[in-house]
């Protein structure tokens, strides 16, 4: 069917009278006639590789071509029918969204409620892509998985370019996004958006990615890693309904709850920390703590090459045997 048959069909729909009967067949692949045209002259992606949106107008699948500028009113006589001419399929910006430390979620945020075969993403200037909905939950494991290989990539590319401005002691090993469980129950958001880092001896979290050095100084909470416990929740510690969850608990006794989208990032967490704190206690070796026993000031060394030592404060007299 061509253009001008469509035209005349529709020419004898309203001439049929006030009653028509019209039989309709499924099609599997949509024929040539429901295709836009092309607009060979259209610039449909932004300028700049910034997250925002561009003109709906270009998104247009199969396309023919014709000028932009001629605004008058397609008719069937108006396409051309050069035997030339050819389909192209052709895919248009409508929002784009940097992949490098934006993140992603499945829940609905602030909460531990999960969206059936949903998700979405959001930049690191916190334009967001909106809800995206797949047809099953395979879709959505597929492009979560996706998006987070992207991402997992793209960090790592980063982190070797900042390294190269950090000495051998400061290098990091991990960054990247996760979600904090607020320690306060009456809080109307159980969860925010929060960004851990680890680099040298310290565990970092921010509310918003590090850019320059001064960012680094004005992180929201530090730790020694040498100095907190990492845990990882099997399902009968969780707390809610979020999955792939650990917690950190600092020298002060203060548990931190965080979660994370996919078991891959769970692991990829896991693995840089035992990292990190392997690097940072070869570096060391030994670390001394004041410790108070029996009323008396103390002293205690670890030392990770010849065991424990512990010695009196004032005189510094090993109080008891080293231990292996």
């Amino acid at each position: 069917m061509d253009f001008r048959t469509a035209c005349e069909e529709v020419q004898v729909l309203r001439n049929a009278g006030e009653e028509v009967t019209l039989t309709v067949s499924f099609l599997k692949r949509a024929p040539a006639f429901l295709k836009l045209p092309l607009n060979e002259d259209c610039a449909c992606a932004p300028s700049d590789q910034s997250s925002g949106t561009s003109s709906p107008l270009c998104d247009s699948g199969l396309h023919l071509n014709y000028h932009p500028n001629n605004t008058d009113t397609l008719s069937c006589s108006s396409w051309p029918t050069s035997p030339g001419l050819r389909w192209e399929k052709r895919w248009c910006d409508l929002r784009l969204i940097p992949l490098l430390h934006s993140r992603f979620s499945q829940y609905v945020p602030g909460t531990d409620l999960s969206r059936q075969n949903a998700f979405q993403v959001i930049a690191v200037d916190g334009v967001c892509s909106g809800i995206i909905q797949c047809l099953s939950a395979e879709d959505c494991i597929d492009w979560l998985q996706a998006i987070a290989t992207n991402i997992s990539n793209l960090t790592k590319h980063n982190i070797k370019k900042i390294n190269r401005n950090f000495p051998v002691n400061q290098q990091i090993v991990y960054m990247g996004w996760c979600e904090a469980r607020e320690q306060d129950p009456l809080q109307d958001r159980a969860y925010s958006p929060t960004f851990l880092a680890l680099r040298g001896s310290c565990l970092y979290k921010f509310l918003a990615p590090p850019v320059t050095t001064w960012d680094w100084t004005r992180a929201e909470k530090t730790f020694s890693v040498y100095e907190i416990m990492c845990k990882i929740l099997k399902d009968s510690d969780l707390l809610d309904q979020r999955k792939h969850c650990f917690t950190v608990q600092s020298e002060s006794g203060e548990d931190l709850y965080f979660s994370v989208e996919l078991d891959s990032d769970l692991a990829q967490w896991e693995r840089a920390f035992q990292t990190a704190t392997f690097l940072e206690v070869e570096r060391i070796q030994c670390k001394t703590y004041a410790c108070v026993l029996e009323s008396h000031l103390m002293g205690l060394t670890i030392d990770f090459s010849t065991g424990f030592i512990c010695f009196d404060g004032a005189t510094k007299v090993m109080c008891s045997s080293q231990l292996q």
